[in-house]
C-alpha cells in the first residue's frame, strides 16, 4: 500500500480482495479508489461523498442505480460519466441536459435508439455523430442537413437507400462518395460526372463501367 502506482495496488487487491474494506478509508485516494473496485458493497455508501471524484466514480460503477441518481449534478464529469452508464429511464433522459458533451455521449449510446430524436440538435458534433449512428433509421432524415460533414456521412451510412437522393448533392466529397457506394443503382447516372475523381470512379464500378 506505499506503493503509489495504482497497477500495483490492483494487483495487490486482486489477490487479496477480503482487505479491501480494511483500506477504504486509506489516506491516498487512489488506493481508496481501487479498495473500492473490490470492497463489500454495503461498506460503499460512505464513499459517493468522497472528497476525491475517483473514489466517487469507482463507488458509482459498483452501487444499484437508485443508489446514485442524486449525483446526476457531481461537479466533476468523470463522476456524472459514470453515473450515466448506470443510470436508466427518465434519470438517463435527464442527462441529455449535462453540460459535458463527453456525459451526453455516454447517454447518446446508452439510450433506446427510439427516444434519440431529442438529441438529434445537440450542440457538440461529436454527440451527434453518436446520434445519427443509433438513431432509429426512419428518424434519419431529420439531420441530412447536419452543419458537420462527419455527421452527414454517418447518416448516409444508415439512411434508408429510398433516402439517400436526400444527399446526392451533398456539398461534402466525403457524403457524396457514401451515398455513391449504397444508392439504387438507377440513381448513379449523375454521380458519373460528380467533381471528385473518387466519387465518379465509384459510380463507374458500380455500373459495371470501371
Amino acid at each position: 500500500m506505499r506503493d503509489r502506482r495504482s497497477r500495483r495496488v490492483d494487483l495487490f487487491f486482486r489477490a487479496h480482495p477480503d482487505l479491501a474494506d480494511e483500506y477504504l478509508d486509506h489516506p491516498y485516494f487512489e488506493v481508496r479508489a481501487v479498495a473500492a473496485r473490490y470492497g463489500t458493497l454495503f461498506r460503499l455508501p460512505p464513499l459517493l461523498e468522497d472528497q476525491e471524484a475517483e473514489v466517487r466514480a469507482m463507488a458509482v460503477l459498483r452501487l444499484p442505480p437508485a443508489r446514485i441518481e442524486h449525483l446526476v449534478a457531481d461537479p466533476d464529469r468523470r463522476v456524472r460519466a459514470a453515473v450515466a452508464n448506470r443510470v436508466g429511464g427518465t434519470a438517463l433522459m435527464r442527462m441529455l441536459g449535462d453540460p459535458d458533451p463527453h456525459v451526453r455521449m455516454v447517454v447518446v449510446r446508452r439510450l433506446p435508439p427510439d427516444v434519440l430524436a431529442v438529441a438529434v440538435g445537440d450542440a457538440d458534433s461529436g454527440v451527434r455523430r453518436w446520434v445519427a449512428r443509433r438513431l432509429a433509421p426512419g428518424q434519419l432524415d431529420r439531420m441530412v442537413h447536419d452543419d458537420d460533414p462527419l455527421v452527414r456521412r454517418e447518416v448516409a451510412e444508415r439512411l434508408p437507400a429510398g433516402l439517400l437522393r436526400l444527399l446526392a448533392r451533398d456539398p461534402d466529397l466525403r457524403v457524396r462518395y457514401t451515398v455513391a457506394e449504397r444508392i439504387d443503382p438507377a440513381l448513379l447516372s449523375p454521380f458519373l460526372d460528380d467533381a471528385d475523381k473518387a466519387v465518379r470512379e465509384i459510380a463507374r464500378q458500380r455500373l459495371g463501367q470501371g
